[in-house]
């Protein structure tokens, strides 16, 4: 089982970052956290590397009800998706597996809630 959902789209790397949050906006999912590799590798390492982008995408609504069925599931979110560009006008866009993800904690209403967010975040890979 592949823990990751992934699809390469031919457009800059800041446009797809626009592209994939108003994507996650529209499966109600928001963006928490924003995570540049490129620039933390470079001022942390002092190495180069690709623009890479990790969105932390919350859906309160189903986090709202990953809590209530499991209480430590906070370690585990939010769901986070990738932008990375492969060259210029080239990148690979990839989402989390909530079901892989969360196949460790053996809870079968959290399973229920994993599928469900897993189906929207199959949804945005495929319409992207």
């Amino acid at each position: 089982m592949s823990y990751y959902f992934s699809k390469s789209l031919d457009m800059p790397f800041a446009a797809a970052i626009e592209h994939v949050t108003k994507g996650l906006a529209g499966k109600g999912f928001g963006i928490l956290t924003r995570i540049d590799v490129q620039h933390t590798m470079k001022v942390k390492l002092g190495v180069d590397f690709k623009p890479y982008m990790i969105l932390g995408a919350c859906n309160p609504h189903f986090a709202w009800r990953a809590l209530q069925a499991e209480d430590k599931i906070g370690v585990m979110l939010p769901c986070n998706v990738i932008v990375t560009e492969i060259s210029p006008g080239k990148v690979d866009i990839a989402a989390v597996d909530p079901v892989a993800a969360m196949g460790a904690v053996e809870n079968p209403a959290l399973a229920a809630i994993a599928n469900d967010v897993r189906l929207l975040l199959q949804e945005l890979i495929s319409e992207l």
